[in-house]
């Protein structure tokens, strides 16, 4: 009998895992998009488009640096926008750029 608990609780995690999944999914396409004018945007230097960055006041950013090829980006590889760790519950443009950017491994 512990084995069948222990299948019906695999399957149980299983199908409750794909659900998040697909959630997460979900919200990301239909979160709202990060205004630059947004508090948080400001303070971080966020620009939907990273060829935008003024490079005086954000020496750090190298060109080619975009939220698609950061760590905090959760989007998946080609889309043009996507869920970020900073800003929860909004989307960033993938081309996007903000000081927080970190390399992704």
């Amino acid at each position: 009998m512990p084995s069948h608990n222990r299948r019906i609780f695999m399957l149980q995690l299983t199908a409750g895992s794909a659900a998040l999944v697909a959630g997460r999914a979900a919200l990301a396409q239909g979160a709202p998009m990060v205004n630059e004018s947004d508090q948080q945007a400001v303070a971080l230097g966020y620009a939907a488009d990273s060829n935008k960055v003024d490079p005086k006041k954000y020496p750090r950013h190298v060109a080619g640096q975009t939220c698609a090829g950061c760590q905090l980006f959760t989007g998946k590889a080609g889309d043009v926008s996507g869920p970020c760790g900073i800003f929860p519950g909004k989307a960033v443009s993938a081309k996007g750029w903000c000081s927080a950017w970190v390399k992704k491994a």
